[in-house]
């Protein structure tokens, strides 16, 4: 039962039933609401009034928000639902079956998508069907339904997009890459004589019979150390590069995750769980700064004094994740990527903003940390993710992720 609003309250007598259709909205966008949320939101509004539109924000967040990496879709079901009718109504006419306009159009925000089809998910499916012409098109430049899937921006996916994103990086062909260690295996193959292995096999016989024994040396998979920026501009990207990274874990031994805002968190054991989404739920309940700010220097140094020798042996390959907007000092970013860059074997930074054609470096933290990395490359959709598992492996072709194309001419 919701309870009924007072009087200075329920003068539009509709207050109550749009706070239970907005958390429709938001359960449909993906936030887990039950009822017993949807009533403490309509008691937060009762105790606060109608005042301020910041107050009334506040007191739905505070009730119907309960992770972390939900603010952002939110913030834009907010903005959509709670506006001025007019507004609301260009919105639906935007959904209408007409004719898109020529003209270049703003770039979703994140969530956004999720959003809309919440909104107004229903309403295509009740739009009456017409009678179209049989028309004939040629489809020989055309692109698939796979293929627009691979090069969309995680940010501007729909739920069920990212739920198929999800899938398809549970598919994917892990890197395969090895590393010579120093230690030996047996082997079939005329490598090497193992004197130890073919001496205790010729004790079996008394020595009347001597058989080489073979040995080589054995190859393991290098230990990956992930480093994941969840700032706000950064949440959704690290959420799906969980995903990965829980396929990855799955096939190797050493992996370990790290995640960073204002402060460093380790989340390799929460990283173990079997199924991947409570695996990343269990990651956003362990990180307390998950969608704030971001210190990258700090957190690195942090890294280098307690982790570093913990993690990057035996030829480690660190996957760094960030877009590299420091706002604190860049001398200290600085020196910690050139200390993390000599400590493995190989760096790879990932940045989200290389989706952008014209990206340059002109950020002081990019310029920082440009000359420290072995390869640059984005990590904004499917495309990226299949081209960073060919890297890996080294199928890639060379130059493809060389950060030096992005640096000044000296």
């Amino acid at each position: 039962m919701v309870p009924a609003l007072d009087s200075t309250l329920a003068q539009d007598g509709r207050l109550a039933d749009n706070i239970v259709h907005f958390a429709r909205v938001l359960r449909n966008a993906g936030l887990r609401i039950g009822p017993a949320a949807v009533t403490d939101a309509i008691e937060a509004v009762q105790a606060i009034g109608i005042g301020e539109r910041e107050e009334f924000y506040t007191a739905l967040h505070a009730t119907l928000v309960k992770r972390h990496e939900d603010d952002a879709v939110f913030d834009e079901a907010f903005r959509l639902f709670w506006r001025s009718r007019d507004l609301v109504g260009k919105m639906i006419a935007l959904m209408s079956p007409v004719v898109a306009r020529q003209e270049e159009r703003e770039k979703r925000k994140a969530g956004e998508t999720r959003v809309s089809d919440a909104l107004f998910g229903d309403r295509q499916d009740e739009r009456p069907l017409r009678d179209e012409p049989d028309v004939e098109i040629d489809a020989r430049f055309t692109a698939s339904g796979s293929e627009i899937l691979r090069r969309t921006d995680f940010a501007q996916m729909t739920t069920a997009e990212l739920a198929e994103a999800k899938r398809t990086i549970s598919n994917l062909v892990l890197p395969v890459d090895e590393v010579r260690t120093r230690r030996f295996r047996r082997s079939n193959r005329p490598v090497a004589i193992d004197a130890r292995a073919t001496m205790r096999h010729a004790m079996r016989t008394g020595g009347t019979l001597i058989l080489p024994r073979y040995r080589e040396p054995k190859t393991i998979h290098p230990p990956l150390v992930v480093l994941a920026d969840i700032s706000g501009s950064m949440s959704q990207y690290t959420r799906i590069f969980l995903h990965f990274l829980h396929a990855l874990g799955e096939h190797r031994r050493r992996v370990h995750a790290f995640l960073f805002g204002t402060r460093l968190s380790n989340v390799t054991r929460q990283m173990r769980h079997r199924d991947p989404d409570l695996a990343v739920e269990a990651c956003s309940q362990t990180v307390s700064d998950w969608s704030g700010g971001t210190r990258i220097g700090e957190t690195l140094k942090e890294f280098n004094r307690l982790w570093s020798r913990r993690v990057l042996g035996q030829g480690a390959v660190v996957l760094l994740i960030t877009d590299g907007l420091e706002r604190e000092d860049t001398d200290l970013l600085e020196a910690e990527m050139d200390r993390l860059h000599r400590s493995c074997r190989r760096l790879v930074w990932l940045n989200p903003l290389l989706r952008f054609e014209g990206f340059e470096a002109r950020a002081r933290g990019v310029r920082a940390m440009l000359p420290h990395v072995d390869e640059l490359r984005p990590v904004h959709n499917l495309e990226a993710m299949a081209d960073l598992v060919a890297a890996l492996s080294g199928e890639a072709p060379r130059g493809a992720g060389d950060p030096r194309r992005f640096l000044p001419a000296a």
